[in-house]
């Protein structure tokens, strides 16, 4: 029998083992523990105590490096700070210094207190990019910042950086790119140390010593990158095929222009940086390699990179379309992340003409190869003519049912007239939308409100739908539904969001709208969508709406009012592109004496006429009046109705006309439009806007009128009012009988016939 000593012995050596093979993922999980250095940690804390809006994630954890949005580590220390479009308020602080190894800050787009540019500015030794776009920055911008031996990108546009800009001094070689437009900056001096890009455009400068260099332009540095075809010698297509760069066959590529809104390098001849691109593309969309190019790349006058792509098949001359709709949802959708030094981006689609693969030639090389060939081929046919029977027999069956479905749903007595008749829509079945929106998943869902849900779908030949499912509450009867969804069918203009079909089955009501990327003009304005909305594109927008609505009023026959217009419902599509939405899923109603179309009154909150109160009717310019408090929104970003106060009187009592920049809102404007020099017609603006609002309908103007006040402050500045989309005003189309046709016209054609409804506006 062992002794107690000697039993003690190896249990006590194997709790020492035990001990050291531990000890090491103790440490780990203490180090997973507290994953940042404690001195940034401290700092992140204190930037987060000392700022207003900072992302909910924030107060989940007291470890910034484990999940702080916009928060990027590397060993425990703070690299990145990408804080754009935030909403973050409070001062910029000068804690931001202590992250001693931070290599790119962006804190573009937020509502920071006006201050000249933080200590910190010069401090940080391993800045690499600094970018504070649209921000509060004012004074001089010092010259040390321009020394720090790592920076490469300087974006300090819409600013209000004054005085002078000195780069007399020593300038960092890795200094490539200082972009300063839209500030307030009179002279410069600039050493012969920097030869790389420096833009001014918008400064006060511009306009006198240096307003014929280069500076005070819109810069293509280097010859452009193009993807090389050298290795297809003078090989060349016919037709409109194009050289595979990969494979040097002549192919049918998948075309269309790529849009990067904030690009991090202005050298357009770097091949490595499009390399990657291209690199990029072909692996996360699943082509083959090098079966990509990208040709012409330049900065437009948006200043966005604009670069024109091609993607080819493999092994084949044409896409097949389930490709084409695999790689048109990736891309329309952004959900292809490009390198992160190209930033945002937008896609266009070229349209792409699909090749019949499938014709084969066979040649008979006997009798009884003949005959049996004969015989397979009579059998497909008659099982062909079997299956047309079927399938013609189940349609009529389908058509009957339909017809009979708004029959039974019509008040008794009345009859339906059958399915609708509609103008550019289509029927979908319950099971075919319950299939594109993956049963109405709630991943699928993308809004609610009082009608039901939205879900975003992909129909079967790739189109991206927003579907309109109404609750049970809020269905309405059969011959209702039906004639709305016939009025809808008919109105087709560029700036109202197009119905593409309906659906009317198993109890359901749905409306297929197309679907805008970009989100609700609210969501922009918010911050919320990351995209950033300048002056002119605000008004461009403005006016967009204001056609879109005077189309309804004007030009619609019967005319249609809205009821319900509000930044939520006003979209914006790939090109930032105004589109009115949400004029369905409501009770069609209408004013006996103009045969008016109107729907239940549901405005919302804020924008609806305070005449509606008093009268209970609605009318043209019941609109018009939502419409002002939505320019307003335009102006400040703020909503309707924010903590107990009311922007259509809160503006009024701000204004001052002797103000000739701001009209005594500089208090109230979007800080991310604050500091543009010169903000374009502003004054106009702002009093159309309020215009809009007076509280005596008689008072308003038309949305007409309302249409060509915006394009004269347009115009007014020498800039396109976009000559796709003309006035909506019909009096401007001689609306009346016998005039002239616009020569626009065809852009804003109502395909229905004339409707009459007699029948009184009743409020809910």
């Amino acid at each position: 029998m062992l002794s107690g000593e000697k039993l003690h012995q190896p249990m006590a050596a194997t709790r020492r083992l035990l001990f050291y093979c531990l000890l090491p993922f103790c440490v780990w999980i203490r180090a997973v523990d507290a994953m940042t250095n404690p001195q940034d940690a401290a700092v992140l804390r204190s930037l987060k105590d000392q700022l207003g809006g900072t992302p909910p994630s924030w107060d989940k954890s007291d470890d910034p490096c484990a999940d702080w949005e916009g928060v990027a580590c590397n060993n425990s220390k703070v690299t990145s700070l990408g804080l754009s479009t935030m909403g973050l308020s409070g001062k910029m602080s000068g804690d931001i210094g202590g992250l001693t190894e931070l290599v790119s800050l962006d804190l573009s787009n937020n509502s920071f207190r006006q201050s000249k540019a933080p200590d910190w500015f010069t401090t940080l030794q391993s800045l690499t990019t600094l970018m504070i776009e649209y921000g509060p920055l004012e004074g001089a911008v010092p010259s040390e910042l321009f020394s720090l031996p790592q920076i490469q990108q300087v974006k300090l546009r819409n600013n209000a950086f004054g005085q002078k800009l000195d780069m007399s001094g020593h300038i960092s070689q890795q200094l490539q790119l200082i972009d300063l437009q839209n500030n307030d900056i009179s002279s410069v001096t600039i050493g012969s140390e920097y030869k790389s890009t420096l833009l001014l455009i918008g400064n006060p400068v511009c306009s006198a010593s240096l307003e014929n260099t280069v500076y005070c332009q819109i810069q293509q540095s280097g010859k452009p990158y193009s993807t090389s075809l050298a290795n297809c010698g003078s090989q060349i297509c016919i037709s409109d095929q194009k050289l595979n760069p990969q494979s040097c066959d002549c192919a049918y590529p998948y075309e269309g222009t790529l849009y990067f809104r904030a690009p991090s390098f202005r050298d357009l001849s770097n091949a490595s940086l499009f390399h990657s691109l291209e690199m990029s593309l072909w692996v996360k969309l699943g082509l083959s390699p090098g079966s990509v190019s990208l040709q012409n790349p330049f900065f437009n006058a948006d200043d966005y990179l604009q670069v024109q792509l091609g993607l080819f098949p493999s092994n084949a001359r044409y896409f097949n379309r389930s490709d084409v709709q695999r790689i048109g949802f990736s891309l329309s959708n952004q959900t292809y992340k490009p390198p992160r030094e190209f930033g945002p981006y937008y896609f266009i689609a070229s349209p792409y003409v699909f090749g019949d693969e499938n014709k084969r030639a066979h040649i008979s090389r006997g009798v009884i190869a003949g005959i049996t060939t004969g015989c397979v081929f009579l059998v497909i046919v008659l099982s062909g003519l079997l299956t047309y029977a079927i399938r013609q027999k189940k349609r009529a069956e389908q058509a009957i049912s339909l017809s009979k479905a708004f029959g039974s749903w019509a008040p008794s007595g009345q009859d339906s007239g059958g399915a609708p008749q509609l103008k550019g829509a289509r029927w979908f079945s319950y099971d075919e939308l319950k299939k594109c929106t993956n049963n109405f998943s709630d991943n699928n869902q993308i809004g609610s409100g009082g009608y039901g849900k939205v879900y975003k779908g992909v129909l079967s030949n790739g189109q991206v739908v927003a579907i309109k499912r109404a609750q049970l509450g809020s269905k309405q009867g059969g011959l209702e539904f039906k004639t709305e969804i016939e009025l809808l069918s008919r109105v087709h203009h560029k700036n109202l969001v197009g119905l593409v079909g309906f659906c009317f089955e198993q109890g359901e009501q749905m409306l297929v709208y197309e679907f805008m990327p970009n989100g609700t003009l609210r969501e922009s304005l918010s911050g919320r969508s990351g995209v950033h909305l300048d002056w002119k594109r605000r008004i461009r927008i403005a006016l967009g709406s204001a056609r879109g609505l005077a189309y309804l009023h004007e030009l619609a026959n019967p005319p249609i009012i809205h009821r319900d217009i509000k930044s939520t419902n006003i979209l914006l599509d790939d090109n930032l592109t105004a589109k009115v939405a949400d004029f369905g899923l409501s009770k069609l109603v209408s004013d006996t004496s103009k045969g008016h179309v109107s729907t239940q009154v549901k405005g919302t909150l804020g924008y609806l006429d305070p005449e509606y109160y008093m009268t209970q009717q609605l009318t043209e310019k019941s609109d018009v009046y939502s419409f002002g408090v939505v320019m307003l929104e335009l102006i400040t970003a703020k909503q309707p109705i924010e903590k107990g106060k009311y922007i259509v009187r809160e503006v009024r009592v701000a204004m001052d006309k002797n103000d000739e920049t701001h009209r005594g809102l500089s208090g109230m404007i979007d800080p991310a439009i604050r500091n543009t020099p010169c903000l374009i017609g502003f004054p106009r603006f702002l009093e159309l806007a309020i215009q809009c609002v007076e509280e005596s309908a008689s008072d308003r103007p038309t949305m007409g009128e309302v249409v060509k006040s915006l394009e004269t402050i347009l115009q007014n500045d020498g800039l396109n009012t976009n000559s796709t989309s003309a006035s909506s005003s019909a009096t401007e189309f001689g609306g009346g009988k016998g005039a002239l046709r616009h020569p626009y016209s065809d852009a804003f054609d109502y395909s229905g016939g004339i409707y009459t409804f007699q029948a009184k506006v009743e409020p809910k």
